[in-house]
């Protein structure tokens, strides 16, 4: 890719932007070296690791680089046989326990996340040297004991002389006789040795040897001939404990020097991994969406390169996303080239910065901040002429620097570049500006180059309005403000609002009218059409946000009705369940009363045929508590519009009572991950999981994809699901069994997590009968009673593998 135009574009800035977003110091070096890529396969993989960061950051999913250091310097330094210091091997130990925690926890996401599953692949597993640095190393940064045998001698043999030359030390320090002669009472050190604090005036009162004295000469720091060789012990011992230990730092180093390319290729895959991630919080933060990438169509036409360029809502991502004004760009198969033209400061240079901005981000696996839908092919190159390049070292002029670019431009497009140029034509003379400005595009557009252009020649108007592969669009002007509304319009030129601008601004009559005379009438009159046109555009526009306002004040109060009849639902199914309890209750208590009497007659040896009218009369009583209390559908809420539906929103699955978030989207389907399930549901079947206010208008419609991504889950029409409940009572067994066996093929295919099949409590038999069936059914992971509100042990749950 063109480095001038990157850096034209502020392509830069973007990454800078991604690399604080980094927390790994190669991945920042990756972020800020990354680069658009020309191959359709590469750019497809780079957007779905986006996508699939992004939908583990949005079902909360908080997976880290954990402790991970950038060790690059310290294995090139073991490698080339230097020894590492024990804090250099603790970085390497936690890096390998983060790479190792990494594998493991996308190894338990692999279906869902394939592509960062595959990087993760590649993490280099070195045996045992986790183990053997814990072995060596302690948390402190010290060298164990049990780093060697010899190490943990002489450690043994450094503790028991330290020890008796401190109470060898101790007892002449205590000995009555020397303390008139010492400064202090205590045991000191002078270079690695124990002296003892003497007053000068005594020297030799004890025998010892110097080494040392106060700054005043007032104090002696000698050590009694009577520990010297303790001293030298003691000495000794402290310099083969550093030696050992050196020895033990460098047989370690050399083991991590053996292992340097594996350990290398780690820190790359940890840190394409944080730079993956980087990607997916700037999306979230950019509030942007996944682009289409496409190939060039074959030959759409006879000079149309088959390019394709769709931007819908599309806003600059280094600018105030609130201030900033989205634009609509759109080359359809009949137009390759387009000319914007405008007021001065009204947007024209931004709108295209805009789109050669998007397209690098798209080729390089970033998401873009356009709505869904956006779309463009990937381009070999993309070459921009934007800005004030005048060279002062070249002894070039503005128009100069901008001609000299230009021929580099087009020594290197091809068909399947995109080439930007800014105020083509300008900064010299009109006519003859006008005219250079009109054979460049002619030039673009006999080599089936896509261009777009941003001139302030009113002949290049005209010339894109009757030249096939052209297309006008232009930047509007307020004249009430007399402010840009920078707002991008495809199809209609820009107007000339000079003279208008000096009659609101307060010119005279007379001058303004000598001005119009001045003017062809013709061109005048097509400036009389062209105002027709905007105004009657701004009135549709209008009465389209009218109807959109309404629309979505409807959809407020349809909310707000919907929340009402779920309260009233609330109450009803409380009242119910209490009911329910209640007669529960009195059921048991005429149970225990009939269980009692039984008990009693057959002590009395009475016959027992009177309870069987009881006994059948409570067994019905029983399956008509036990009925499981149904939340009826309100018949309000039709679900989410899909306008309004987003990858990344939480909503409910009313047939599954739970929530998920949104990671993929169909005309009439979206599919919802709901913990580590994926669900397919129609739209019908969603609902917002919290309210949300209205969003902007749109001024143009955002097409919405036809169908789900391919890599989120098959194209497969699901099976009509049976429903989450089976009813069974009053069926013989071998009719509910065949029942059961129906029902459960159908919930399996229809992807259900779990199924009620309610069968009644009376004797049990029916019970017993379900439940060993779904022990030995394949498709069903577990099973358990019911809960008291579901109907207890008069329903079962069964938990399918789905």
């Amino acid at each position: 890719m063109d480095e001038k135009t990157l850096v034209t574009l502020e392509y830069p800035k973007i990454l800078e932007r991604l690399a604080d977003y980094c927390a790994f110091p190669a991945s920042v070096e990756k972020a800020r070296a990354l680069r658009p890529t020309s191959s359709l396969e590469e750019a497809h993989r780079r957007q779905s690791v986006t996508r699939e960061v992004v939908m583990l950051l949005s079902t909360g999913t908080n997976l880290t680089i954990g402790g991970a250091r950038d060790i690059r310097e310290k294995v090139e330094l073991a490698e080339r046989s230097g020894i590492l210091l024990p804090t250099d091997l603790l970085d390497i130990k936690y890096t390998l326990i983060s790479a190792r925690t990494m594998a493991r926890s996308f190894e338990r996401l692999e279906g869902q996340v394939p592509n960062l599953t595959e990087i993760t692949d590649r993490l280099p597993n070195p045996p045992g040297l986790i183990d053997t640095i814990s072995q060596t190393i302690s948390e402190r940064g010290e060298v164990l004991d049990s780093a060697s045998e010899k190490l943990g001698t002489i450690r043994r043999d450094l503790r028991i002389t330290h020890g008796r030359l401190l109470d060898k030390m101790q007892r002449i320090v205590s000995d009555p006789k020397n303390a008139p002669f010492l400064q202090e009472t205590l045991v000191t050190q002078r270079d690695g040795r124990y002296v003892l604090p003497l007053r000068s005036e005594f020297k030799g009162r004890i025998n010892s040897i110097v080494h040392d004295q106060s700054t005043s000469g007032a104090t002696l720091f000698v050590e009694p001939l009577a520990v010297v060789e303790m001293n030298n012990q003691y000495r000794e011992l402290q310099l083969a404990e550093r030696d050992e230990e050196r020895r033990v730092l460098a047989a370690l180093s050399e083991e991590i020097g053996d292992s340097a390319s594996e350990l290398l290729e780690m820190v790359e895959v940890i840190a394409e991994l944080d730079l993956a991630f980087a990607c997916g919080k700037y999306t979230q933060d950019l509030e942007a969406s996944e682009p289409g990438l496409r190939p060039f169509l074959k030959k759409p036409s006879k000079r149309h390169p088959g390019s394709i360029l769709r931007l819908y809502q599309a806003r600059h991502p280094l600018l105030d996303p609130q201030t900033v004004v989205p634009i609509d760009v759109e080359l359809d198969q009949e137009t390759y080239v387009l000319v914007i033209t405008g007021p001065n400061t009204g947007g024209k240079t931004v709108s295209l910065k805009t789109v050669g901005l998007l397209a690098l981000m798209a080729q390089s696996g970033l998401h873009i901040p356009a709505a869904h839908g956006s779309e463009c092919s990937i381009f070999n190159d993309i070459y921009a002429d934007i800005g004030d390049e005048q060279s002062i070292e070249q002894s070039l002029s503005t128009f100069s620097s901008h001609i000299t670019n230009i021929i580099r431009i087009l020594e290197q497009a091809d068909r399947q570049s995109l080439v930007i140029l800014d105020e083509l034509g300008a900064g010299t003379d009109p006519q003859e500006g006008a005219a250079l400005a009109r054979a460049l595009l002619t030039h673009l557009l006999d080599r089936g180059i896509t261009t777009l252009v941003t001139t302030h020649h009113p002949e290049l108007k005209a010339y894109a309005h009757g030249t096939p592969g052209v297309v006008n669009a232009s930047v509007e002007f307020d004249l009430e403000t007399l402010q840009p509304t920078f707002r991008l319009t495809i199809g209609l030129p820009g107007r000339s609002n000079a003279l208008a601008i000096a009659q609101r601004l307060g010119m005279l009559d007379e001058i303004i009218t000598d001005a119009r005379s001045e003017i062809n009438p013709d061109e005048l009159q097509t400036e009389d059409l062209l105002n027709e046109i905007l105004r009657q555009r701004d009135l549709t526009r209008a009465t389209l946000v009218e109807a959109e306002k309404t629309r979505r004040e409807a959809d407020k109060l349809r909310a707000e009705l919907m929340q009402r009849l779920e309260g009233i639902e609330d109450e009803r199914l409380n009242v119910l369940e209490q009911g329910q309890a209640e007669s529960t209750a009195l059921l048991d208590a005429l149970q225990n009363e009939v269980a009692q009497a039984r008990r009693e007659l057959t002590r009395a040896r009475q016959p027992l045929d009177v309870l069987k009218p009881l006994e059948d009369k409570i067994e019905e009583l029983e399956d008509i508590v036990t009925m499981p209390v149904v939340r009826k559908q309100t018949g309000v809420d039709e679900g989410i519009f899909p306008e309004t539906l987003r990858l990344g929103d939480k909503v409910r699955v009313r047939s599954l009572n739970t929530e998920g978030v949104v990671t993929a989207l169909g005309e009439d389907e979206a599919e919802v991950q709901v913990g580590n399930l994926r669900v397919r549901s129609r739209l019908s079947e969603l609902e917002p999981k919290h309210s949300q206010d209205p969003a902007t208008i749109n001024e143009q419609k955002v097409p919405r994809p036809a169908v789900m991504p391919t890599t989120s889950a098959p194209r497969v029409e699901p099976p009509t699901s049976p429903g989450m409940e089976l009813h069974l009572r009053g069926l013989r067994i071998d009719e509910a069994m065949e029942a059961l066996e129906n029902y459960l093929d159908a919930a399996y295919l229809a992807g259900l997590p779990f199924v009620r099949i309610v069968h009644g409590k009376g004797t049990g038999k029916l019970r017993q009968a379900v439940r060993a069936a779904l022990s030995m059914h394949p498709q069903v992971r577990s099973y358990e009673p019911g809960s008291d509100k579901e109907g207890g042990e008069g329903v079962t749950v069964a938990k399918l593998s789905n």
